[in-house]
């Protein structure tokens, strides 16, 4: 080999190589573990993996799969479907079949080889359950190493089944790497997401791989060259590579002589030097996405064959081109974007051409839709690639990849205008298209550009000529996506699309999806007497109509519509007539959504949750996990925080966040997370998240009743947060002064007035209004829910004696009254006992609430029970570590508070809890903070005295 081609020792990467290493020496042991390498074009990402991969190469399994650069429109599962192929054949496919059973099944849809399986045999759900059982049935055979190289060109599928894979590979001798080029990840896409949450959720470790130090670049030249550089042409190499190894490599090949005028230029030396055959063999393969088999480069030159022989041997020779499992590929990217970049646009649209046509020609059924989109699209042949880009999006569809299923239907949508005949070249009208694509974004969770994509269409629309049918559909869309996003106008668009129908169409099953979605709207802005009508209009044309899921749908919303006008009983019938009825997913998640609202609103938590749960693995299997499912999770969320497991709500608000969702259902997520927020004492980020939601929620309020109350709970959260209690208790005021509908969520609401109502009484303020405004709300509640467990608990706030607020503490520790009320209770309780005297009876009432404050982590009533122990002498020991007036520390800072107290500096302490000495001193800055002192000493004290006091023994701080 020249002096020239990559054959040096790698240098300079010692570190990171250890970093490896180490992780995988715990995924060999059964831990799993996953890195990101990353790092700037020709920085050396792939060297570092290629050497690693070479030393565990008889120790592990190593599997590799790249994201192709084909564009914005890439390939679903793309990485995916090369490591889960080497797998297999590592395995052997009987093997496969065996170890995974009818999971085979999932894996079909990526493999057909496998197993063929079209969409209705699969789900989301199951393919990825399938790759894990896969993954870990190689696993218990020989350590697995998974590689996906350039991260930076992956689709949106893959990247949320890597999410899924890191969260549920928890066992098994697995590691997991991953390259990215830093410079191509833009702030706010996908990837960056991605590799956000994984790093914040402590599921992936990143390796950054930096440029070189001057004596590794001199080490780098010297063993290229093979012999020493003078100073002089050594301070050239390093000038102008800037340490990036990649750059090294080329331009120690010219260190004798000038060195290129450019960067083109140094990436285009090589490929000057070359012969005809050996460049015209170098142009074809830059033109593929992917390694080329000797087929198809033979194909694709055009060469006799000796001389194609000769061409390959001397690109290879040469450092351009390598041979990877008898492929063919450029031995870096930057090459090959260079080569194809500086194709004339004749021959580029040749070459691309001469590849669509070789896929499309391919006996084996193996051509990828994205591909042949890539290519007849840089052919310039727009026919071809509008009928290519329609197929990809199909497919991409078919495979629940919905983000790239939108990115192909864009494409075509582009393309349309170009092609006179388009509707006879895809076989579907543009109507149709823009249909599906608004459907398809929708599901992406992209609200916007579904109604803007519907919104289109209706323009198009020449209600003289089109089929009614399709004017119908295409308002009821638009209806649709004004809902996901919060916005008003729903109800005249549907009685738009209902007077299309009428007299022109007769189709029951059509009028009654429009009237069931018109139902709905009426239910939610609060018309609920017009939304049974309609709904029961609605149920009987789908009863003619023999369509179960709309009758279905027609109950769920007759039930919400009841339920909210005070008749439970017939609400909870008509809910579980919906159940019965719902025969597809649909009708089955809306029951779900709606249902686990509602059992929300009742205190039902438990079942509000389960009911919830069991929709999101439908969710899940059919795509829909930002929308439909992203309402179900809310439905969770909010339960969960009342009975008071907030960490788990924190984990599902920071996934929610991560991901695109629809803008109705991150309203839905805001309100929730303003009260966490609350809950932690982080008032001042809570009001601010409400001011800057407020427009949105007094936009959607107007249209949403759920939402208008939503804001009134965010509102009450901030104040209460904040300590201001009358403020708090204005808000509930103001919401009972407003003549608008009365729904459900009223009532928690007013048991949260009944607790202020106390505060505001304990500090000698006159509530006797306030009492007279809430206990006549709720009187005006359903019957049925005036003297359950929330009724007793309000009535002993409204009216407090010691009797009645002992009762009050026993029944706020049932599973579905809010667990905030466990402390409140107590607080109001040991505030009576105070009062009568009895000092002894108030201690342990009040040491209960101290410590059920500090075990949920809610800091304003830690504070609150803290501040009423010191003023009425009654200090009880805390469990953690703070002052009356601070926030308590968080778990970590109290690891951190314990190992200060040991006497360990920041890099010891860091070492120690597996977290950088830069993260430790935030955590160190925030111990000193909340304890009010001003030393690593004095914060040792207060640990250490914390620890004597709760053992009845003097501190002594040696």
């Amino acid at each position: 080999m020249p002096p020239s081609a990559p054959s040096a020792a790698m240098v300079g990467r010692e570190a990171e190589l250890a970093v490896v290493r180490g992780l995988f020496e715990r995924a060999v042991d059964g831990t799993p573990a996953a890195v990101l390498v990353e790092g700037e074009a020709g920085i050396g990402k792939s060297r570092l993996l290629r050497e690693f991969g070479d030393e565990i190469a008889t120790r592990a399994d190593v599997h590799v799969g790249w994201c192709l650069d084909l564009g914005a429109s890439r390939t679903p599962f793309g990485p995916l479907t090369g490591i889960l192929r080497s797998i297999v054949a590592r395995l052997g496919a009987d093997r496969v079949r065996d170890e995974l059973g009818v999971g085979v099944e999932g894996l079909g849809m990526l493999l057909p080889e496998l197993n063929p399986t079209d969409r209705s045999q699969t789900s989301p759900d199951r393919l990825r359950d399938a790759i894990a059982a896969l993954i870990d049935a190689a696993a218990a055979h020989a350590p697995q190493v998974l590689v996906v190289e350039d991260l930076h060109w992956a689709d949106e599928s893959t990247l949320a089944l890597l999410s899924y894979l890191l969260r549920a590979l928890a066992r098994g001798r697995i590691l997991l790497v991953l390259t990215c080029r830093s410079d191509d990840v833009r702030r706010g896409d996908a990837v960056s997401r991605f590799i956000g949450e994984s790093t914040r959720a402590r599921l992936l470790e990143r390796v950054a791989v930096e440029r070189l130090e001057a004596s590794a670049v001199r080490q780098l030249a010297e063993a290229i060259t093979g012999e020493p550089l003078s100073d002089a042409a050594l301070d050239r190499i390093h000038e102008r590579a800037e340490g990036v190894p990649f750059f090294v490599e080329e331009l120690a090949g010219c260190s004798a002589g000038p060195l290129p005028g450019s960067l083109r230029d140094l990436l285009l030396a090589r490929f000057d030097r070359l012969g005809d055959d050996a460049r015209r063999v170098v142009q074809v393969v830059s033109g593929a996405e992917r390694p080329l088999t000797h087929r198809l480069v033979t194909r694709l030159a055009g060469l006799p064959e000796d001389r194609l022989d000769e061409g390959i041997r001397e690109a290879t020779l040469s450092g351009i081109l390598v041979v990877i499992d008898e492929d063919y590929r450029f031995r870096h990217a930057l090459l090959r974007e260079a080569v194809h970049d500086d194709l004339l646009p004749g021959e580029r649209a040749r070459l691309h051409r001469a590849y669509a046509e070789a896929l499309e020609a391919d006996d084996s059924g193996g051509a990828d839709p994205a591909a042949l989109a890539y290519h007849w699209q840089l052919a310039q042949d727009d026919r071809r690639a509008l009928a290519a880009a329609v197929t990809a999006m199909l497919d991409a569809k078919s495979r629940f990849a919905f983000a790239s299923a939108a990115r192909f239907g864009e494409l075509a949508l582009d393309l349309w205008i170009q092609v006179p005949d388009a509707a006879s070249v895809v076989g579907v009208e543009r109507l149709e298209l823009l249909r599906t694509l608004g459907s398809v974004l929708r599901n992406a969770g992209d609200g916007e550009r579904a109604l803007a994509v519907v919104t289109l269409a209706l323009d198009e629309v020449d209600p003289e000529t089109v089929d009614p049918r399709m004017h119908a559909r295409l308002l009821r869309d638009r209806a649709y996506y004004l809902m996901n996003l919060g916005r008003a106008g729903s109800i005249p668009v549907l009685e738009r699309a209902l007077a299309t129908l009428e007299g022109r169409v007769d189709d029951d099953r059509l009028r009654a999806s429009i009237l069931n979605q018109l139902a709905s709207r009426h239910m939610i802005a609060g018309r609920l007497v017009e939304a049974i009508a309609l709904a029961t209009e609605a149920g009987e044309r789908a009863r003619r109509a023999g369509s179960d899921d709309e009758q279905s749908i027609a109950a769920n919303v007759r039930g919400g519509a009841l339920a909210h006008l005070g008749d439970l009983d017939a609400g909870h019938r008509e809910y579980a007539l919906a159940l019965r009825l719902a025969k597809g997913t649909n009708a089955e998640m809306r029951y779900r959504v709606n249902y686990s609202d509602l059992l929300g609103l009742l205190g039902r938590y438990t079942d509000a949750i389960r009911v919830a749960e069991d929709g999101l693995a439908p969710a899940r299997a059919f795509g829909v996990e930002r929308t439909t499912g992203a309402l179900m999770t809310q439905n969770m969320a909010v339960p969960l925080l009342e009975r008071g497991e907030v960490e788990q709500v924190e984990e599902i608000l920071a996934r929610e966040l991560a991901q695109r969702t629809l803008r109705i259902s991150h309203m839905y997520s805001t309100m929730t997370r303003v009260r966490v927020l609350s809950w932690r004492g982080r008032h001042d980020e809570a009001a601010e998240i409400l001011r800057e939601w407020h427009p949105s929620f007094e936009e959607t309020g107007r249209v949403e009743r759920q939402i208008w109350y939503d804001e009134v709970m965010m509102r009450v959260a901030v104040a209460e947060g904040g300590g201001d209690f009358a403020r708090a208790l204005d808000e509930i005021r103001r919401m009972l002064a407003d003549d608008g509908p009365v729904f459900l969520h009223q009532r928690r609401l007013l048991l949260e007035a009944g607790w202020m109502i106390a505060e505001l009484r304990a500090s000698g303020a006159d509530v006797g209004d306030a009492v007279d405004e809430v206990r006549a709300a709720w009187v005006g509640q359903p019957t049925q829910l005036l003297d359950d467990a929330w009724g007793r608990i309000l009535d002993a706030f409204l009216s407090p004696s010691i009797s009645t607020m002992r009762a009050a503490v026993d029944l706020a520790d049932h599973d579905d009254v809010p667990v905030t009320f466990r402390v409140s209770t107590r607080l109001a309780l040991a505030r009576l006992l105070v009062d009568a005297g009895d000092r002894t009876a108030a201690a342990p009432v009040l040491a209960d609430a101290l410590r059920e404050a500090e075990r949920l982590g809610h800091v304003p009533l830690t504070r609150i029970v803290g501040a009423f122990s010191a003023a009425s002498g009654l200090a009880a020991v805390s469990a953690t570590v703070h002052s009356a007036d601070s926030d308590p520390l968080t778990a970590r800072e109290g690891q951190v508070l314990a190992l200060i107290a040991e006497g360990l500096s920041n890099r010891q302490i860091g070492e120690r809890l597996f977290i950088s000495a830069k993260t430790v001193s935030v955590h160190v800055s925030a111990v000193l903070r909340k304890l009010g002192v001003s030393t690593r000493t004095e914060a040792a004290v207060i640990k250490k005295k914390s620890e004597f006091m709760a053992s009845g023994q003097h501190a002594v701080l040696r």
